[in-house]
């Protein structure tokens, strides 16, 4: 479980979380302040946001800042990143967590609803990275942590455009790992597989998915949100530092 190690570098760090407030996200916003770090994080659902950074606080830790933004809103995430780091102090860690895995059937797919998937899943990626990067570099280096996923290696049918977002954050990884790499930030990628997350059960998954998931993975377990975000802390600390342009997999031994 996320908590266990303890990872120093990571403490009284600034870091930035897209997506926030639910799942993947949550975990990862959880993992970071039980490590000592600032937290910054958004997430369209205010709600949702607000209720973590209480819960957050209540455990004792120190109260996430979090704000309210839609990530398809380029201006707005460009000056909740500038801003995070204003408040806190200078970030060092970025996470683009941020996405929606909406299903949807190649034959239903308009220009319009794939400019959208792109905006929601991708773009946002780039633009986060491009605003941390020159930030990262004046606070002395950084980590960036993408979020793909193994999506796109499995060929699901279901999401034609998702996937394709998806499979084109591990050539942005290393694009971005290429161009940022001498200011000292280093930029990664984590895959995750079947994260067995709150908005996965309500949506999408039946028992015999869950059965059939097990099946398709090495190991005979799920994989939760905490596992993804252990690995996380690993790649936003300095444990990794000779680490870049890589792309993780987590996903019990499915691919």
């Amino acid at each position: 479980m996320t908590g266990n190690a303890i990872f120093p570098s990571l403490k009284e760090q600034v870091a930035f979380v897209t997506g926030g407030a639910t799942g993947i996200g949550a975990a990862i916003v959880r993992a970071l302040t039980g490590q000592g770090a600032r937290v910054a994080f958004i997430d369209l659902d205010a709600e949702a946001a607000s209720i973590l950074a209480d819960q957050i606080a209540a455990d004792g830790a120190p109260r996430p800042w979090h704000r309210s933004v839609d990530i398809r809103d380029t201006g707005a995430l460009q000056g909740a990143v500038r801003q995070a780091s204003d408040d806190l102090g200078g970030l060092r860690v970025l996470v683009n967590n941020a996405g929606n895995d909406d299903r949807h059937a190649v034959d239903g797919v308009t220009p319009d609803y794939w400019r959208d998937r792109m905006a929601v899943n991708l773009d946002h990626q780039f633009f986060a990275a491009q605003t941390a990067h020159p930030l990262m570099a004046a606070a002395g280096g950084g980590s960036i942590i993408n979020l793909g996923s193994i999506i796109w290696v499995v060929g699901m049918e279901v999401a034609p455009a998702y996937s394709t977002a998806k499979a084109a954050i591990v050539g942005l990884t290393r694009s971005l790992a290429r161009a940022f790499g001498p200011d000292g930030v280093r930029v990664n990628c984590i895959m995750p597989g079947a994260v067995i997350t709150e908005r996965q059960r309500r949506l999408w998954l039946t028992q015999e998915d869950l059965e059939r998931i097990r099946r398709s993975q090495c190991l005979p377990r799920h994989v939760m949100p905490e596992d993804v975000a252990n690995l996380a802390l690993f790649l936003a600390s300095d444990l990794s530092q000779a680490i870049t342009s890589q792309s993780y997999v987590v996903d019990g031994g499915w691919v």
